[in-house]
């Protein structure tokens, strides 16, 4: 059986994880995270059947419930405070939150290696945007010019969102993909070609009625290749990759990132 302690558990991720966690036979939800609910019991704040206790803070809820496996649907803000913190018990995490900069990884693959804990982390747990990062990874490798579109709501503070800054950074991986005009060449402002993401030209809107999209563009002469990610107003489509993270985190110490690594057999194309 592997407990789990999910962090973020009155989110709006959290339900239908939680629902799949207490319908699963090798899984087991043993504690929450949740600062507007600490003091509660599990099934006082969730449709779930565990009698386990929400606490404040991630560090009070794995000391107390033995957790095997963190599951982390919080913030930017608090994340990488957490996966630390859930390393250093040497417990394994499932990262679902954005805000983590490749940087961040890899300091964080250094301190579970130390420890021999397994992180993954996915910008998306959607199995149909792993497909999507597998597909783009693919076309990288034969079309060298592309951008990447990165659509959430008005109200989503960190910019690109975790499922875009993800791809960029594996896109990074392939090769550098071709530019136009030089930055310092524009006429105008520079800040309207997007940042600068692992060498890929991210832009991100943030508007109203927009949960998640992304979106890669591929250009060569004469011809494009367009491929685009939409999420609903459902977490529904996380929930499969979420538990099949939580199954194989321990496997491997370190952090692996992106859901497509555990979704197919052979390696990510590379250089």
């Amino acid at each position: 059986m592997i407990r789990v302690c999910f962090a973020g558990v009155t989110g709006w991720t959290a339900p239908p994880i939680v629902a799949a966690i207490d319908a699963a036979d090798d899984l087991e939800l043993v504690s929450g995270v949740s600062r507007s609910a600490a003091g509660r019991r599990l099934s006082e704040v969730t449709a779930s059947g565990g009698a386990g206790p929400v606490h404040a803070t991630v560090a009070e809820a794995l000391a107390s419930s033995g957790a095997d496996v963190l599951v982390d649907y919080t913030s930017a803000a608090a994340v990488r405070e957490h996966v630390e913190t859930a390393v250093r018990a040497g417990v394994h995490v499932v990262v679902g939150s954005s805000g983590l900069t490749a940087g961040d990884y890899a300091e964080l693959d250094r301190l579970a290696r130390e420890h021999g804990v397994g992180v993954i982390a996915s910008g998306n747990f959607s199995v149909v945007a792993a497909v999507l990062q597998r597909a783009a990874t693919l076309a990288a490798r034969h079309v060298g010019s592309w951008e990447v579109l990165d659509y959430a709501a008005a109200t989503k503070p960190d910019v690109p969102s975790g499922t875009a800054r993800e791809l960029a950074e594996t896109l990074g991986q392939v090769r550098t993909p071709g530019s136009g005009v030089a930055l310092p060449d524009l006429l105008g402002p520079a800040e309207a070609r997007g940042a600068d993401v692992a060498g890929t030209r991210v832009h991100s809107v943030r508007l109203p009625g927009f949960v998640l999209a992304t979106e890669v563009v591929f250009a060569a002469g004469g011809e494009r290749l367009t491929m685009r990610h939409d999420t609903g107003e459902s977490p529904a489509p996380y929930v499969d990759g979420t538990l099949l993270a939580v199954r194989r985190v321990a496997e491997v110490p370190g952090v692996r990132r992106g859901l497509d690594r555990l979704l197919f057999d052979d390696p990510a194309p590379d250089a």
